[in-house]
């Protein structure tokens, strides 16, 4: 096993999140000396307070200040924190930052006893095709954890093999820019770039760097792991040098036409999905019949209901306009568009095209009403509420059967949610209240 204690002497966890709390665990699990930084106290789950207590782990809550970081030399950051916000803190004293600088990914990964890794990352779609991969290899017959960036961080899965877990056959691990920022060592038997779009430049100071953050998945592999990219990224594969075999998946085919995934973007996620499977055996017969039998995942083009001959689609998850591109491109019914929410940045204009092909009318709500306007006023009709309930109220003066309502914000939820999920739910909320209503009738 990994010694930690002999690289390192004292440990932060910044964040009291899932991942977090989990690198906390670890760490206490090996006996590396760890403290706990939380800005929010009332982020601090009760049970992992008593826990916290209970192990004698010193806890700083607010601001946080460089005395809390004196005898640190390993700092495991929350996904959402940028290096360059730690760096800030040691800068504030005229000091620079001599800990590492290590993701709750990176960490866990250490502790692994061999066992094969997939990584899958890219700007979107790296849930369903992680979930996609894992349906392939588990219908192969495989033990499979899938984690990371997907909701169950990798360090509960090594916790589990301390209380005897199984190891699983394979680990399919989604990771996102934020976490392979800080990767150092980690190295997947199979890497996945789905692809790369402006994105997250409010955590990234520019674009090379975002790209540098996807490319550290691929840029500790040797010659007999593999890297399976989209074919328009494959100069990146010669721009960093990797060592990797790489296979390039397709991007504009129907391989698997029996599925409940909309959008010909699916079939490429599908596509990435079995040739990083079928490195481990797994057959087209077997990626077929996972195909088959795989469900929608929750707000990404998300199939909520049909009321009287209107759709009604939850693709909360479409936070850039990359992602909305995808999902205009995915319908040929009319489509009546909700937007609106904090704009993280991308070029709105370039999508005037898509917007005058497929959708007949933009209902706005929330921030960045003037973004919006200013780029597709002038080519379809867009109206703007305070939330997302006023619109979705006043859209159906206009909806008729045959139209789709299409929740596809192109921003991020913080304007008014906590988060996409909760965006989405609220949307599947106002429609399922919408039904109930027309069913009293």
């Amino acid at each position: 096993m990994y010694a930690i204690s002999d690289q390192y002497k004292k440990a932060a966890v910044f964040g009291a999140g899932r991942s977090g709390r989990a690198a906390m665990r670890l760490l206490n699990a090996v006996g590396m000396p760890a403290c706990l930084l939380e800005k929010e106290a009332t982020n601090i789950p009760a049970d992992f307070k008593i826990w916290l207590e209970q192990n004698n782990i010193p806890v700083f809550t607010g601001e946080h200040k460089i005395e809390y970081l004196h005898d640190i030399d390993l700092i495991i950051p929350s996904p959402g924190v940028a290096r360059s916000a730690i760096a800030r803190i040691y800068a504030e004293d005229g000091l620079p930052c001599n800990a590492e600088i290590m993701a709750e990914s990176e960490l866990a990964w250490r502790f692994l006893e061999k066992e094969p890794v997939i990584g899958i990352t890219g700007t979107s779609g790296k849930t369903t095709t992680t979930s996609l991969c894992s349906a392939m290899l588990q219908q192969h017959g495989f033990d499979v954890f899938t984690g990371g960036n997907i909701g169950v961080p990798l360090s509960e899965y090594v916790l589990s093999r301390f209380s005897g877990r199984p190891k699983a056959d394979v680990v399919v691990l989604e990771l996102s820019s934020f976490q392979l920022q800080t990767c150092s060592t980690l190295r997947p038997h199979v890497g996945v770039l789905l692809n790369i779009s402006e994105n997250h430049l409010d955590f990234h100071k520019d674009m090379e760097e975002y790209i540098d953050a996807k490319m550290q998945l691929f840029v500790h592999q040797h010659k007999d792991d593999f890297a399976v990219f989209n074919p328009i990224l494959g100069p990146l594969a010669q721009q960093f040098h990797l060592a990797a075999t790489i296979k390039f998946f397709s991007t504009d085919q129907t391989l698997f036409p029996d599925t409940k995934l909309i959008g010909i973007h699916n079939q490429s996620n599908a596509s990435a999905a079995f040739l990083a499977a079928s490195v481990f055996g797994v057959t087209k017969e077997e990626a077929k019949a996972a195909m088959k039998e795989f469900s929608p995942i929750a707000n990404r083009l998300e199939y909520v209901d049909d009321i009287n001959g209107i759709i009604y689609v939850n693709d909360s998850k479409c936070t850039t306009v990359e992602a909305l591109t995808v999902a205009l491109n995915s319908f040929d019914n009319p489509l009546i568009l909700l937007a609106g929410g904090k704009f993280k940045g991308g070029d709105l204009h370039g999508l005037r095209p898509l917007i005058k092909k497929h959708v007949k009318s933009v209902f706005l709500y929330g921030a960045s009403r003037s973004i919006f306007e200013s780029a597709w006023a002038d080519i379809v009709p867009v109206t703007w509420d305070e939330n997302l309930t006023l619109a979705f109220a006043r859209l159906h003066q206009f909806a008729k059967p045959g139209d789709i309502v299409l929740l596809a914000p192109a921003t991020s939820s913080f304007d008014q949610y906590a988060n996409y999920v909760e965006r989405g739910n609220h949307f599947k909320q106002l429609v399922m209240q919408r039904k109930s209503s027309i069913d009293a009738e």
